[in-house]
């Protein structure tokens, strides 16, 4: 069903259908990445959806790169299979999720008030969920797409993508031969402006990363001695002035574009050196937004110590650093001047920052797409906080955007469904999706 209410042949119905099963199941499928091998795995979505592939007549592949990461890989064959192909991602694994802090169990799938509720609902079994079911759909009733289709579903990539998308870019490179664009997480969705303008989100940059160990070495003793050289008291002052630090205004190229955009639709100026006028006028995605002005690094872990009566010889903190594109050599600079020289940084998990140009063919047929389902859509660009499998294809040559296109309700707060408690998508956004992705590959 369009938005205009018409139907399309052979198309929307059936993926709109099973839309929401699909994502239940794979909701319920716990697969909670601690950053180890201790949680339970991608291999039982991995098996799912390659089941939910071949019963269409696809020939998946699944990928084990560690016991139980595993990943999900198949080409769809297009009307033209000399024109360069599209690659599709997402990922299966979820972070965790303490169920007695939910409201609905995370692993339930449950619906209720509209929506699908469970870990992964937006971040991204949805997306998931709405591949399948096109796909499903269009090789059921025998439309190819324009172009081959290459489809990843791929574990790990809430722990860096060492097991998921790096591995297969490493060792099966042929898996992607032909490819030359790519949609995936974290884009499309909705930032309703009036009755007269809706805003699609396009991602088209998102923030390298530095995920880091800091340690500190002191002088170990008792702890009833006074003692000036204590690792504890070094690492907090440093990591006190770490979690307050204000970092630089920077605004890159999409940052730009996106205000110039936004400034547009709200008839007002915006103002990036003025953040709390700015932001406040952005509502749910503020947060999303505001991460995107500047480097930042946010302390998360600490430790030290065996016994309350020992000082111990040394105290380390983890420490999730993110950079913008073009300010990395910034960012390391900036880094070790507020942490002093005590300090010593250790890179555990470095992924580069992302950025391409909001044009060309593709982002045309996202544009068409949008509207064809929402005649008061307007896609803009804008950069993600965080960081996606992106940041592996684009060593492929691969020009990567985010587009997992969802219609929201203007008062679900959408930044806090990512990694927070309650996360939950609305049913019609589901279907919403599907029909502009099925409108989407065959713009593509």
């Amino acid at each position: 069903m369009s938005g205009t209410g018409t139907t399309r042949a052979g198309s929307g119905e059936s993926a709109e259908s099973e839309v929401v099963d699909l994502c239940r199941d794979l909701i319920r499928i716990d697969t909670s990445n601690y950053g180890d091998h201790s949680g339970p795995g991608e291999r039982a979505a991995a098996e799912y959806i390659a089941e939910k592939l071949s019963e269409v007549g696809l020939e998946p592949q699944i990928f084990e790169s560690h016991k139980g990461r595993a990943s999900t890989v198949a080409r769809i064959e297009g009307e033209d299979s000399s024109k360069p192909a599209l690659l599709i991602h997402g990922h299966t694994d979820v972070v965790p999720a303490n169920a007695h802090d939910w409201t609905h169990h995370p692993f339930s799938g449950e619906i209720a008030d509209g929506c699908v509720w469970g870990r992964g609902a937006v971040d991204m079994k949805d997306m998931d969920a709405m591949t399948l079911a096109v796909v499903r759909d269009r090789m059921r009733s025998g439309r190819k797409p324009p172009r081959d289709i290459v489809l990843a579903f791929l574990a790990d990539e809430e722990a860096g993508g060492t097991y998921g998308a790096r591995y297969l870019v490493d060792k099966h490179p042929d898996l992607f031969e032909g490819v030359t664009e790519a949609i995936g997480e974290t884009g499309g969705f909705s930032f309703t402006v009036d009755e007269r303008l809706r805003l699609y989100l396009i991602q088209t940059a998102e923030k390298g990363m530095h995920w880091m160990r800091l340690t500190v070495d002191g002088t170990a003793g008792h702890g009833s001695m006074t003692n000036d050289d204590n690792a504890v008291t070094e690492l907090c002052e440093a990591v006190g002035r770490l979690g307050r630090h204000t970092w630089p205004v920077r605004v890159t190229k999409t940052v730009r574009s996106f205000l110039d955009e936004l400034s547009d639709a709200l008839g007002t100026p915006l103002d990036p050196e003025d953040m709390d006028a700015t932001l406040a006028k952005l509502g749910g995605i503020a947060k999303m937004v505001g991460a995107t002005l500047r480097n930042s690094a946010a302390p998360t872990m600490l430790g030290a110590g065996y016994k309350v009566n020992v000082i111990p010889g040394q105290a380390t903190a983890h420490v999730d650093g993110r950079f913008l594109p073009g300010y990395e050599e910034e960012f390391l600079a900036d880094l070790d001047r507020v942490l002093g020289p005590r300090v010593r940084r250790e890179i555990l998990h470095r992924g580069r920052a992302l950025e391409t140009g909001f044009d060309g063919h593709l982002v045309e047929a996202m544009r068409l797409a949008l509207m064809a389902e929402d005649p008061i859509a307007r896609a803009v660009p804008y950069m993600l906080s965080g960081g996606t499998d992106a940041k592996f294809f684009d060593d492929l040559g691969i020009r990567c955007f985010g587009f997992s296109p969802l219609r929201l309700p203007p008062e679900l707060d959408f930044a806090g469904m990512f990694h927070g408690v309650d996360e939950r998508v609305p049913v019609e956004g589901l279907k919403f999706g599907v029909r502009v992705l099925d409108r989407f590959i065959d713009a593509c």
